[in-house]
This record gives C-alpha cells, structure tokens and sequence, in this order.
C-alpha cells in the first residue's frame, strides 16, 4: 500500500519548524509593506510629473510672474493636493524675491545679488525638501530587495539542516522520507524571492523617475534664477 503524502503550500508550511515559519511572516509581512509603498509611490510620482507639466506649461505659455504666484499661494493653502513641486519651488523663490526685494526698497538700495541669492537659497532648500519626500520609502525598497533573499535562504538551510537531523533516527534513509522537509524549507527561499524581486524592479524604476524629475526641477530653478536676474536690474 502507497501512502501519498500530501504536499501542498499550506501542509508544507503548517507542518515547518517554528523558526522558518516565523522566517515565512516576516517575509510575508515585509512584502505586504513592499507593496503598500510601492503603489503609494507610484501614485505620487505619476501625480508629481503631472503637476510639473502642467505648471511648466503655465509658466513658459508668457503669463505674469505675479499671476503665478498669487495662483501658487492660493493653491497652496487649499491643500498640498493642489500644488505640485515644482510649483512650491517657484513660490518659495519668488517668496523670498519679494521679500528682499521689499526690504532693500526700504533701505533705499536695490542689490541685484542680493536678491538672486536669496532666491536661490529659497528655490534650493524647497528643492531639498520635495526631493526628500520623493525619495521617502526608496530606502527601504532597496532593503528589502537586497536583503529578503538571503532571510529566506537562511530559513531554507534551517529548514534543510532539521530535515537531515531527522534522517539520524531512520534506518533507511528515502527521498520521499526528507522531500517534505526540504520543500518545507525551500518555501521560505520562495517567499524571499517573491518580496526581494519587485522591491528591486520597483526601486529602480522609481530612481529613475525620481532622478528625471531632480533634472527638471534643477533646470527650472536654474531658467527662473536667470529671469529673476533680469528683473533684478
């Protein structure tokens, strides 16, 4: 008489050693994160390109400096929905613009290099400031994805190590008396696999559109310092 053993995911994971199981949740849990911050960041860059185009395509279409930033400053205080980056950039240079120039007005001097490196400064630490919540979670893709394969390998040789240790109290060693346990083990390598490959794949295109993004704003902040140069004089 054959015994078939049943071998399915949820006997073979049920039946691993607490270790590997504890192994397996973690991974599983980490993956859940992973996806949860892969979407969230996906929406936000899709949302971050598409403001940028669209206040892009306001700012060089000729309309007035003032006019944007009055629509900037209204947008803003509707909601952080309603800006998108690289207008918040434009609104803190052209901020700081009219402050200082505000004050040397006062003071009765008019000092163009005082007013682009204010400018500047602003349109740089806001820059910083986008690009940082850009990158947020990015780290910790990168983690998962570097990391989560080895977690699971470390559970499978567990897993392997248990599974040969039982063989010492059989006479007669079989393939189909150390099968469950070695498929019980390499489960975990699985689960490591499926947290560590779209964190990587997700990582990367997310770097690069984060990269393409940093590129645009740096240009911009680079065109309007000129025009604010300009202006200056």
């Amino acid at each position: 008489m054959t015994v078939t053993q049943d071998l399915s995911f949820i006997t073979l994971i049920t039946n691993a050693s607490v270790l590997v199981q504890l192994v397996m949740a973690l991974l599983l849990a980490v993956s859940v994160m992973s996806w949860t911050y892969i979407f969230r960041k996906m929406f936000a860059i899709r949302s971050a390109r598409r403001q940028t185009e669209e206040f892009e395509r306001a700012f060089w279409s000729g309309g007035n400096l003032a006019t944007l930033y009055q629509d900037a400053t209204s947008n803003r205080r509707k909601g952080a929905s309603q800006t998108g980056a690289l207008e918040r950039i434009f609104e803190a240079g052209m901020d700081e613009f009219n402050k200082v120039k505000a004050s040397l007005g006062h003071k009765g001097g008019n000092d163009s290099a005082a007013l682009l490196d204010g400018a500047r400064r602003a349109m740089r630490a806001a820059y910083q400031r986008e690009m940082d919540a850009l990158e947020s979670h990015l780290a910790f893709l990168a983690s998962v994805g570097s990391v989560s394969p080895y977690v699971g390998l470390f559970g499978t040789v567990w897993g392997i190590m248990n599974a040969f240790r039982g063989l010492a109290n059989v006479q007669q060693a079989t393939l189909a008396a150390v099968a469950p346990g070695i498929a019980e083990a390499l489960i975990a390598t699985a689960i490591g696999l499926f947290a560590a490959i779209p964190a990587v794949v997700a990582y990367n295109r997310f770097s690069h559109d984060v990269d393409r993004l940093a590129i645009r704003f740096e240009s911009f902040i680079e065109e309007f310092s000129n025009i604010l140069q300009r202006q200056a004089r």
